[in-house]
């Protein structure tokens, strides 16, 4: 695992995305913290797409009191 300051890696950010590619992990950090890794896609794959979203697929699963848009008791004095 590579460590790389942050402002050294903005000049090299070519190099450490290469190192990525070959599978080595590259972590930055910032005086001497880390604060990012930078890692191979392939060890952790995205999240499946979750599909088209369908209107009103949540109805009556919750409602909306009448006194929704009411002022708050908190607030009454600024009004």
């Amino acid at each position: 695992m590579a460590r790389k300051e942050i402002d050294v890696a903005q000049g090299q950010l070519a190099d450490a995305l290469a190192a990525v590619e070959q599978g080595e992990e590259v972590v930055l950090v910032r005086d001497g913290e880390p604060v990012a890794r930078l890692m191979p896609m392939e060890e952790h794959a995205l999240p499946a797409p979750l599909g088209p979203r369908k209107a009103g697929s949540a109805r009556g699963q919750f409602t909306v009191p009448d006194d929704f848009d009411e002022p708050l008791e908190d607030f009454r004095d600024y009004m």
